[in-house]
Formats: C-alpha cells, sequence, structure tokens
C-alpha cells in the first residue's frame, strides 16, 4: 500500500541544549552567563528545514527532565513533528556548553554520557513514519554505537522500501567517537582507520552525502580531498556536497575530478564569521529545501550558503537560521553590512518571521494597575493578594474559554505572586516597564532598564503606556522617543516581545489621524512594536482611523501582529458595543481591558463589603461579558 508523503524529511540523531557563553571573546572558564538554546545537528536541521517551508519531523530522545521539555516544546513552536521525540525514562538529556573566543576558536564541552539521544534503537523507528517522508536524513554521530546504528540503518532500508532519499550529514566530532580528551569538543578532525571504515559500511545507499572538506577525509580515509572523494565514490554513486566555508560548496554529482575547483562550485557570501558553531546545520536546512523541491544544485546550494551566511554572523545555532522570506531576501538584495548582524532591515525581518507563538487573538484582563489601586489602599501586601484573586479569574477563564486565547497584564511591583501563580498557565502575559502617570517617559524598577528585564521570564511581553501627541513639544518629543528607543533596543537583545499602548493626554485635541501620526512617528525611529494596545475610535472617527492606523502598520511592518484595544475604565456597555465593532476589523487581535473589569470589585474589596469569592464573581461575570461580546 502507497503511503502519502505527508512529510519531506524525516531526522534522526542528536537532540541537546546548547548553553551558550554570553561573553564574546573569553575563555569558557571565564564566562559568567550563559544563554540557552536548542541544540543538535538533526534537531537544528530539522528546525532550519521547517522555517524554510518544509514538512519535518524529528525521531530522538530526551530525558524525563525540564530540558527534555524544553525541546519538545521549541521544536512544535517551530513546526516540528514530535510524535517520535521518546522521552527516556532513565538518562538525561544531552548538554553542550559552548563558546565564542576569536575569528577562529569556538570551545565546546559535550556533556553526553549515556544521554537520552544515544539510547535510540530500532523500536523507535516508525515504518508509518518513514513511508510517509520524502526523505529520511540522518547523521554520522548516530552511526558510533551498535545500537543506534542499527536505529539508523532500519530507518534507511525503510526509506529505500518506500522509494524516500537517504541523506547523510558526516557530523563528524572526534570527542564523540572517543578520540579526543572529553573536554575537547573544539578539535574537528583526528585521522581514525576504524571509523573510516565504521563510515564507509553506511554510505554506499546514500543518494546525498555532505560534509565539511575534514568530514569527507575521515570518510574517504585520506586528508587529500579528492582522494577521499574517489574513495567513497567506488562505493556510492550518491551526489556529494562539500562545505568549503566562506568559499561556498562543491557538488560533485559524477566521476571525481582532478581537482576540487572542477567540480560545480557555488559559491558564498562575503561575510564577517562570527560564529562557525551550527553552521553546518543552516547550511543542511537550506541544502534540502532546494534539493526535496526539485532546484537545480545551484539555486540549492544558494539556499545553502545563505542559510550558513546567516548562522555564521549571529549568536546561537537555530535560533538563528533565517526564514523562507529573510532567506529569499538576502539571496535576491544581499546586504550592504559585512557584518550581517548588523543589518537592521534583516533582523527585523528575522524578528518578525520567525517569532514564536500564534496570537490570532487576545482577550486580556489587565490588572497591571499600580496607582489606581494605590488609591484604595496603601498596603502592598493587600493590593498583591487582590491581584492573586484577579489571577484566579483569569486562570478560570482558560478553563472556561478553551477555544479562546486568553491574557493578562500584570506589573512585577505589586502582582509579583500573581505572576508567579499564572506562571505555567497558557496565558498571554504581558507586564508594564513605564513607570505610572509618567510623562516624559519613565521607566520603573531602577536606573538600568536591561537589568530590570533581564530577570522577566521569556514568554513576557514588554509593555509601555506613552502618553504621546504628534503635536508635543519638540523637546519633549526627543526625551520620549530616547526612551522609546532604548527600550526596543533593549527587547530585542533579551528576546521579548513589545506593546506600545499610546494614549493622547486628555488636555489636547484627538482627531483621526492623531495617533497614526504618533505610530508613524514611532517607525521613523526605527522601532517595531510587536503589539500597539490603543483606545477605541471615537464613534465620529471610527472608520477613519482604523483605515489610518492599518495603513501605517502595513506601510511599516506587516510583521505587526496587531492592535488591542484598551477600555479607559468606559462603562461596561460602552466597551461592549467598541468590541462588537472592532472585532470586524482585521486589525484588531482583541482587548486588554481592566477597571471596566475590576473596579467596582476593587472598590468593594478592599472597604471590606465583598468577599474573596464575591470579588472573583463579579469580574469573572464581567470579563465573560466582554468575551461574549467579542465573540460575537
Amino acid at each position: 500500500m502507497d503511503h502519502p508523503k505527508t512529510l519531506d524529511a524525516v531526522m534522526i540523531g542528536r537532540a541537546g541544549v546548547d548553553l551558550y557563553g554570553e561573553q564574546i571573546g573569553g575563555r569558557l572558564e571565564d564566562m559568567g552567563s550563559f544563554a540557552k538554546y536548542i541544540g543538535g545537528s538533526p534537531t537544528n536541521t530539522s528546525i532550519g528545514a521547517s522555517r524554510l517551508g518544509l514538512r519535518t519531523a524529528l525521531i530522538t530522545r530526551v530525558g524525563n527532565d525540564a530540558m527534555g521539555q524544553f525541546i519538545r516544546e521549541e521544536l512544535q513552536r517551530e513546526g516540528v513533528a514530535t510524535a517520535h521525540v521518546r522521552t527516556d525514562p532513565d538518562r538525561l538529556t544531552a548538554l553542550v556548553l559552548l563558546g565564542i573566543r576569536d575569528t577562529e576558536s569556538f570551545p565546546l564541552i559535550f556533556y553526553r554520557e549515556n544521554c537520552a539521544d544515544m539510547a535510540i534503537c530500532e523500536d523507535d523507528i516508525s515504518e508509518d513514519l518513514i513511508a510517509s517522508a520524502r526523505a529520511v536524513v540522518t547523521s554520522g554521530t548516530h552511526f558510533s554505537t551498535a545500537t543506534t546504528k542499527a536505529a539508523n540503518m532500519r530507518a534507511l532500508e525503510l526509506a529505500a522500501k518506500h522509494g524516500a532519499k537517504r541523506v547523510i550529514d558526516l557530523d563528524y566530532r572526534p570527542v564523540l567517537w572517543g578520540l579526543a580528551d572529553k573536554g575537547d569538543g573544539e578539535t574537528r578532525f583526528v585521522s581514525n582507520d576504524s571509523v573510516t571504515a565504521h563510515l564507509q559500511e553506511v554510505l554506499s545507499p546514500m543518494d546525498l552525502i555532505v560534509g565539511t572538506e575534514e568530514e569527507f577525509h575521515i570518510a574517504g580515509g585520506s586528508t587529500d580531498t579528492v582522494q577521499a572523494l574517489r574513495a567513497i565514490r567506488e562505493i556510492s554513486a550518491g551526489t556529494f556536497v562539500v562545505k568549503l566555508g566562506a568559499q561556498g560548496c562543491a557538488v560533485f554529482d559524477g566521476a571525481i575530478p582532478d581537482t576540487i575547483e572542477a567540480g560545480l562550485i557555488v559559491e558564498g557570501f562575503p561575510i564577517e564569521v562570527f560564529n562557525v558553531l551550527g553552521a553546518g546545520d543552516a547550511f543542511m536546512g537550506g541544502l534540502l529545501r532546494g534539493y526535496l523541491r526539485g532546484e537545480d544544485w545551484v539555486t540549492a546550494c544558494r539556499y545553502a550558503n545563505a542559510c550558513g551566511a546567516f548562522a555564521v554572523s549571529r549568536h546561537a545555532c537555530a535560533p538563528s537560521y533565517p526564514s523562507e522570506s529573510e532567506m529569499q531576501t538576502f539571496i535576491r538584495d544581499g546586504s550592504p553590512h559585512f557584518r550581517l548582524r548588523e543589518d537592521r532591515a534583516l533582523n527585523q525581518l528575522h524578528w518578525g518571521s520567525t517569532r514564536q507563538g500564534d496570537w490570532s487573538d487576545v482577550l486580556a484582563f489587565a490588572f497591571d494597575h499600580r496607582s489606581q489601586l494605590e488609591a484604595l489602599c496603601d498596603d502592598p501586601a493587600r493590593i498583591g493578594r487582590f491581584k492573586v484573586l484577579c489571577a484566579e479569574v483569569a486562570a478560570q477563564a482558560v478553563d472556561r474559554h478553551p477555544k479562546q486565547q486568553i491574557g493578562v497584564l500584570c506589573d512585577h511591583r505589586l502582582g509579583q505572586d500573581a505572576l508567579f501563580a499564572m506562571a505555567e498557565l497558557p496565558l498571554w502575559i504581558a507586564s508594564p516597564i513605564e513607570l505610572p502617570s509618567s510623562r516624559p517617559l519613565r521607566f520603573e524598577g531602577g536606573p538600568s532598564l536591561a537589568t530590570t528585564l533581564k530577570d522577566w521570564p521569556k514568554q513576557s511581553v514588554v509593555k509601555c503606556l506613552c502618553f504621546t501627541h504628534p503635536d508635543d513639544e519638540p523637546d519633549l518629543w526627543d526625551e520620549q522617543s530616547a526612551r522609546l528607543r532604548e527600550l526596543f533596543a533593549v527587547t530585542r537583545d533579551l528576546g521579548l516581545e513589545l506593546l506600545l499602548e499610546f494614549i493622547p493626554p486628555a488636555d489636547m485635541d484627538r482627531t483621526a489621524t492623531t495617533i497614526a501620526r504618533s505610530m508613524a512617528m514611532t517607525y521613523e525611529l526605527g522601532i517595531f512594536p510587536d503589539w500597539w494596545k490603543l483606545p477605541a475610535p471615537t464613534s465620529d472617527h471610527w472608520d477613519a482611523e482604523w483605515v489610518a492606523w492599518s495603513r501605517v502598520i502595513d506601510e511599516n511592518d506587516p510583521h505587526c501582529r496587531g492592535v488591542l484595544l484598551l477600555g479607559l475604565a468606559a462603562p461596561q456597555n460602552e466597551v461592549k458595543a467598541s468590541l462588537k465593532r472592532a472585532s470586524e476589523q482585521p486589525l484588531c487581535k482583541g482587548f486588554a481591558v481592566g477597571r471596566t473589569i475590576f473596579g467596582a470589585a476593587a472598590e468593594g474589596w478592599f472597604s471590606g463589603a465583598i468577599t474573596d469569592d464575591e470579588a472573583k464573581d463579579m469580574m469573572a461575570t464581567s470579563f465573560d461579558d466582554l468575551i461574549a461580546a467579542w465573540r460575537s
């Protein structure tokens, strides 16, 4: 029975967590902090290919630990099928420590003793999965033990049976074959006849073999690249793609010529090499994008070289890989920046097109208010307790509205306990950074914005309310814009989404274009918020304001997530009427309403007139009423 090819590629092998040293130019011994990313060659490639539009799945194992769950969740966010990512109850998820010492040295230490992914066995290989794929992609490391080799050979046999391409990334790390000191993960080549013989046992059926020159040296048993390729050609009729670093790559689809240069050479891109780690996995993702979509070798290798260029220019492995639109834009237009990571336009395209999370709409209960609640109560502990009640209302709303994307706005100063209570719930969570009522804009939390935000959870959205008007005095706008530029830079550096809430001061006129002009001025500064939170248009300017907002966003940032409407403590019926009309606007993605929901309950609860449960019931009823208005 023929199986439909619902997948482009199934990858098999390593899955781990990369802990990247954040201090550039230092020894691993001197690193003071590390950034956590998903890692492992096949895992990286599955993500890189998925970002380019291929349908990918991964066969691997992770530990029954937080790092294993992190890998599973990251893969799912990236669109990689995880049904065959097994949880190993007896082993931990693999870890790697990495650093960028200089342009030639990239130290790394593999923590892979009896790790979960090296326990992959034949039982992990599903015939139905392999039959559904157009290609099976293996890697050299997982032929290094009898058990993992048997699993890979089983997958290759099934690939042949069901007409799938067989691909191998040679992925040679001497330390993983026991040929280097355990702490020496950086060494790329150690000659060894046993490894050569081991690899040559598995290369014969391959349709595509990919590796660096050193990797072909170990596979071919010679440090002369041409001789190594000829040795492999004697046992394999597949296509060989040799990665040549900054020079690009070479393709050999038949007899091996006398020189590498006589092969099909596809030149690389002239950019600064910042970090080589993971570049080969990005290269493979791009190559598969062309190979499996029937492109010629020049086109496929252009994709591969472009993806490799992005990887070597940025920190981290998989997170640095480009989206389809980013890759095609770079190939078409190039970049004026030798240091590619300094290309703001490409960085914005990368951020917008690879940003995780599908928030088609957000229905948010906003209780990030500080000064308004402090006016009711001077006890921070009691305010914190009230915010916990609000968090419980939001949590219950998730259960009551399983098809809706529920959100909250909650601050860190008075609402920390509420944030702790919501940390593991499927909520969209935003927190304010502005000092309440500040104009010009000031930030809460201390003199260093970066230090404050570095402590925030990675899934947080940073919300900033700015009272601004396009006709503000130039000095005022200059001061506020400087703060906004700083905020945008810090949130991007830390990988946090940004929500800008713009409200015109009450004592200044608001026309149909007032807010749109302020938004346009913000984009002119090079600031691209992920979200806008805006007051509902006035009834006499309703259509005109939506048109103006849409035009500004369309012209400046097609990847903007959209607009959330705020309530400004308006009566329930007014807010409901606005939400019903706004739900017809494609740009509007929901609401973030606060005092309309909690105002009466807060007054009653702080005065002692109502109980916890009564306050929660009042807020839940109001929140549900607004959700119903939006859904209607």
